[in-house]
């Protein structure tokens, strides 16, 4: 009886055409609204894999520092590399300074690195400095800085150093001018308009450091949360290591938030959809009433009346989920593949829309929908079930 039933009450009814176009905007409600969710979703993920890859490559996966009195040691260099030779090491030190150019001034952080270890552990480095090298006083700058003090390469920038030096009845900060050789692209314009990369042997006569002292070690690994732990249990009390996501973790909390909200707020629109099947099933019971009383007077239990209507919501609703399924899929494919949104590059690092769907939220989509379509098509089927068939079959 259910297979029989069902096919029929899905059919459209020209006399009622009304509850049919209910079941059909119900269909479309919950596709549209599934297909916006995933799409919605891979845009946020693709966007959150982006700012992590480019973060992870600029803040280095793992970064040891030393205590600021003692620092690091090179013999303690050499030590880490004999015990890990799993992961890259490359010394820096560092110093915050004002970059001036001309009458422009602009914050910057100073990194002095040897530039053939720092090349193996950071790719935009790699792709900026290419064959060239920053011996004697050269610089490395970020391509934001580069365009905002309309330098070209071999121009002049002048550095002032937080370090100061005595001279004659006053403090002097020191300042030093460096050639500008080449510069990097990140794709973050807060790290292109404020790092800036030179000879580590350079900065330390600058700075007046020691031989073999450094202020801390970037680190290459391919587990950096296993590796940090690793680290730590083998560095003395004066070195600790630190993961790139901890220096980020208020940005990459903002993102998630941001994730789930834009989450549940789409997951209304599946919602509001639902309530379609709701409105269609209820009107198709008070059409159907006669039927369903005679149905029930010939001996038809309520368990089996319960089911027609259910399957008939869970038709509609699974249908649209399918549906709404293959649109955001072939949604996030066409929007990956070309370019059909560009982007500031300037602002985003990249002109294609960065789509990357994840497969848990994929399933938390789908699972949620349904939830969604099985609420609605219950209640409907349950309401068929309490028709009084006396009275129905007395007065229609």
């Amino acid at each position: 009886m259910v297979k029989y039933l069902v096919p029929k009450y899905l059919r459209f009814d020209k006399n009622q055409p009304f509850i049919s176009l209910c079941a059909i905007l119900a269909f479309l409600g919950i596709s549209i609204g599934l297909m916006v969710l995933i799409i919605a979703m891979a845009i946020m993920n693709g966007f959150d894999k982006e700012f992590e890859r480019k973060l992870f490559t600029m803040n280095y996966p793992i970064t040891i520092y030393g205590h600021f009195k003692a620092g690091i040691t090179d013999s303690e260099l050499k030590d880490l590399k004999e015990n890990f030779k799993d992961m890259k090491f490359s010394p820096y030190i560092s110093s915050q300074a004002i970059a001036r150019s001309g009458n422009g001034l602009e914050g910057s952080m100073v990194f002095g690195v040897n530039m053939d270890d720092e090349k193996e552990i950071n790719s935009v480095v790699k792709d900026g400095i290419k064959d060239k090298n920053l011996t004697k006083f050269g610089s490395l700058v970020g391509k934001g800085l580069k365009d905002e003090f309309l330098l070209d390469i071999g121009d002049k920038i002048t550095l002032i150093f937080t370090k100061i030096d005595p001279g004659g009845f006053s403090l002097m900060p020191k300042m030093k001018r460096f050639e500008v050789r080449s510069d990097f692209s990140s794709g973050l314009i807060a790290y292109d308009k404020s790092y800036i990369y030179v000879d580590i042997n350079d900065l330390a006569k600058v700075l007046s450091y020691e031989d073999g002292k450094f202020d801390g070690i970037h680190v290459y690994s391919k587990d950096p949360f296993k590796d940090k732990e690793r680290l730590n249990e083998y560095l003395p009390g004066t070195m600790k290591a630190i993961g790139w996501w901890e220096q980020n973790g208020n940005f990459f909390s903002a993102l998630e938030l941001e994730k789930r909200a834009l989450f549940i707020v789409l997951m209304l629109i599946i919602l509001v959809a639902s309530l379609n099947i709701i409105s269609s099933l209820l009107m198709t019971v008070m059409n159907r009433r006669q039927e369903i009383a005679l149905l029930l007077s010939l001996g038809t239990s309520k368990k089996e009346i319960k089911k027609v209507f259910f399957y008939i919501g869970m038709v509609i609703g699974a249908g649209g989920i399918a549906f709404g399924l293959s649109l955001g899929l072939f949604g996030t494919w066409l929007l990956g593949s070309f370019d059909i949104v560009n982007l500031p590059a300037d602002v985003y690092g990249s002109s294609k829309l960065p789509m990357e769907l994840s497969f848990t939220d994929l399933i938390m989509i789908v699972v949620g929908a349904f939830v969604i379509v099985t609420l609605s098509s219950y209640y409907p089927a349950k309401k068929a079930t309490q028709i009084d068939v006396l009275q129905t079959l007395r007065n229609e």
